[in-house]
C-alpha cells in the first residue's frame, strides 16, 4: 500500500494540546493523528455501510 501525504493547517494552540495526548498515549502526533481518522471511518462505517474505494 502506497503512503501519501497530508498537509493540515492547524492552530499553535491544538498542536500542543494534540501533541500533549499523543506524548500521553505513547505515540508521534502523526500516529496520533492516524487512529482518530480510522477511528472516524470505522463509526461512518458502522453507521452507513462500507465505503467502497477505487483502489
Amino acid at each position: 500500500m502506497a503512503v501519501r501525504n497530508l498537509t493540515v493547517r492547524i492552530d499553535d494552540i491544538l498542536l500542543d494540546k494534540l501533541h500533549t495526548v499523543a506524548d500521553y498515549e505513547g505515540r508521534s502526533a502523526n500516529s496520533q493523528v492516524l487512529i482518530l481518522i480510522r477511528e472516524c471511518v470505522r463509526q461512518f462505517e458502522r453507521e452507513h455501510g462500507e465505503i467502497e474505494t477505487a483502489r
